[in-house]
């Protein structure tokens, strides 16, 4: 009889315990986040360690879940997602931004970052990018972050680029913004705006001679199986950004919106210190199937594009925001 009046409280206790489990399963609530790269990208992996320490934090309550390869969208299209409420999060490319801001261009213009410490540095620092976050919220916008997208180089399906002139009639892939249409242009190519999911049959066809991007986008996207010449430009270090409806994390709870305001530059290192290890593993790695790396005059490409700075640079707030940057380029 006692073992009978125990088993029939451990299962009682089970019954609960299901019970319980199924109440907060049917309480969680997992955010989307669209992502335009593969799985494994450092990127996505820096947030879904963020996603974990955000679901311990709030015992279960909240988790992020990125959608890799566009599953939702391209960039451009996941922003105006973000900014209508359809989901609450997106990674983007900082020249999209520009459609919503003119001010993001400055920290989109070739040569601008001496080094990925000095980016990282100026995307944590409220002083100088706390008011451009804050620029588009009007818009229905909230910048969580920027995050380490590399170092941008010109890659080609069978022409070597050194100086500006390798590229001439060159039709080159570039984001979809006015500020890279007119760099690759200004560095001697022809700057075709695309989304990536498109470039690599554009490549394989003939639509495009090649494009641009970070050793780990390239790899990772096996560009180097249409463009295997990949030349070291080092013309760009543009940011990504994690982009939230500002609605939405407005409405958030006061302790969720701390820790994110709490464990945000924890999520912006650990990206950079990941991605900064893969890019040379990508590198070689590409060269052991075919890559053929080029070194570039980075110091012509500099000059050709100083054009666009001028351009680019025009308002108070640009001016402030470059001079900003530029004042902390040698900083430790």
């Amino acid at each position: 009889m006692k073992k009978m009046k125990v088993a029939v409280v451990a299962a009682a206790v089970m019954a609960v315990t299901a019970i319980a489990s199924t109440a907060n399963a049917k309480a969680k609530d997992v955010w989307k986040m669209a992502f335009n790269q593969p799985e494994g990208h450092p990127e996505m992996v820096a947030v879904q360690e963020f996603s974990k320490k955000l679901e311990k934090a709030t015992d279960g309550k909240y988790a992020i879940e990125v959608f890799p390869n566009e599953l939702l969208g391209s960039q451009k299209e996941t922003i105006e997602m973000v900014q209508n409420g359809s989901i609450p999060f997106s990674i983007v490319a900082g020249s999209l931004l520009e459609n919503w801001s003119p001010d993001f261009a400055v920290l989109n213009l070739p040569y601008v970052f001496k080094d990925y410490k000095h980016l990282q540095r100026v995307v944590k620092d409220k002083s100088v990018v706390g008011d451009l976050f804050k620029s588009i919220e009007p818009q229905g916008i909230t910048v969580l972050c920027a995050l380490y997208s590399g170092t941008r180089n010109v890659y080609t399906k069978s022409k070597e680029v050194r100086t500006p002139a390798d590229l001439k009639g060159l039709k080159i892939r570039v984001m979809q913004s006015d500020t890279m249409v007119k760099m690759l242009n200004y560095m001697g190519g022809t700057g075709t705006p695309m989304g990536q999911a498109e470039v690599y049959t554009a490549i394989q066809t003939g639509v495009l001679d090649g494009a641009e991007n970070n050793e780990v986008t390239y790899y990772a996207l096996k560009q180097q199986e249409v463009a295997p010449i990949y030349n070291l430009t080092g013309h760009l270090m543009m940011p990504d950004y994690i982009v939230t409806n500002t609605k939405f994390f407005n409405s958030l709870p006061a302790d969720v919106k701390d820790f994110f305001a709490k464990n945000i530059d924890s999520l912006v290192d650990d990206e950079f210190e990941r991605f900064q290890g893969q890019v040379s593993k990508s590198l070689e790695a590409a060269k052991k199937e075919g890559t053929k790396v080029i070194e570039a005059d980075k110091d012509a490409f500099k000059k050709a594009v100083e054009p666009l700075l001028n351009e680019k640079v025009q308002t108070p707030s640009q001016k402030a925001l470059y001079e900003a940057i530029q004042k902390s380029r040698d900083a430790k």
